[in-house]
């Protein structure tokens, strides 16, 4: 079959933001009285936690507090993501991420090549559009036919709701889409609702299991930041990934079911 889709996650796959988040976590303790900073090392920790909120409940899950306090802070969670939400989405709008190198000419590759583009990401819609206008400008939301966020599913990543949502709506079926991610979770997620997956590790996912992956890559590369060791390594034609290229791989792979791709996995 043909590959009709690409369906891309966000956070770390199309711009690497997981910096631009710890910092806006750290304005908002700062801005609502909080003892709470997040370094470098222990924010790396907790993204094995997919979604901000659920992420602050499960690092106030681990603090050694009594039962009444961690409650109390439990309820402020939706004031905080609130709050963290502004700061980061204030930092995007001034410039402060930028596409990977190569996001933007695959992206264009894969427009011209008449694929249709999707989102499945567990950030929230306001997280998605800030970064979208400040790196693609006025086209950001025109491009993708679907964007499906965090708030839209019942369980987030590596659940495979958001994926499964994607391509419901899409009207793609699994085998004519392409996932490209960047963690553990998104390529469960992605597995789990039987997708080719391409995965281009940040700093925030490298060194992690991505056994099921299709093709992992430490990124797309371009002209002017070419791949190590490519090509001759994984890929064939260039120093970079071409649509052509992973489209030939991801249409001669056999495909998974959701049971397989969990073995593939090790689970």
């Amino acid at each position: 079959m043909s590959i009709e889709a690409l369906v891309f996650d966000v956070d770390g796959t199309l711009a690497d933001t997981e910096e631009v988040h710890r910092m806006a976590f750290n304005l908002a303790f700062g801005q609502l009285g909080l003892d709470w900073h997040w370094e470098q090392a222990e924010y790396r920790a907790l993204l094995s936690v997919t979604g901000g909120k659920e992420r602050m409940n499960a690092y106030i899950d681990s603090l050694p507090l009594g039962t009444a306090e961690k409650k109390r802070l439990h309820e402020r969670v939706p004031e905080i993501h609130a709050a963290k939400t502004q700061h980061y989405t204030d930092i995007a709008r001034r410039g402060g991420i930028a596409l990977r190198p190569g996001v933007l000419r695959f992206l264009e590759e894969a427009q011209n090549a008449g694929l249709r583009l999707a989102i499945a990401s567990t950030t929230t819609a306001v997280n998605i559009d800030a970064l979208l206008q400040a790196t693609l400008g006025p086209r950001g939301l025109t491009m993708f036919d679907v964007i499906a966020c965090g708030d839209q599913v019942r369980a987030k990543k590596p659940a495979s709701d958001i994926y499964l949502l994607a391509l419901e709506t899409l009207g793609v079926p699994p085998e004519r889409a392409i996932a490209i991610e960047d963690s553990p979770n998104g390529l469960r997620s992605a597995l789990g609702a039987g997708l080719w997956t391409l995965v281009t590790p940040t700093f925030w996912t490298e060194g992690s299991d991505f056994r099921g992956a299709g093709l992992v890559l430490p990124g797309l590369g371009d002209t002017t930041d070419p791949l190590p060791g490519e090509p001759g390594g994984q890929l064939q034609r260039a120093p970079w990934l071409g649509i052509d290229e992973l489209l030939a791989m991801a249409s001669t792979a056999p495909q998974l079911n959701a049971v397989q791709a969990l073995y593939r996995e090790g689970c």
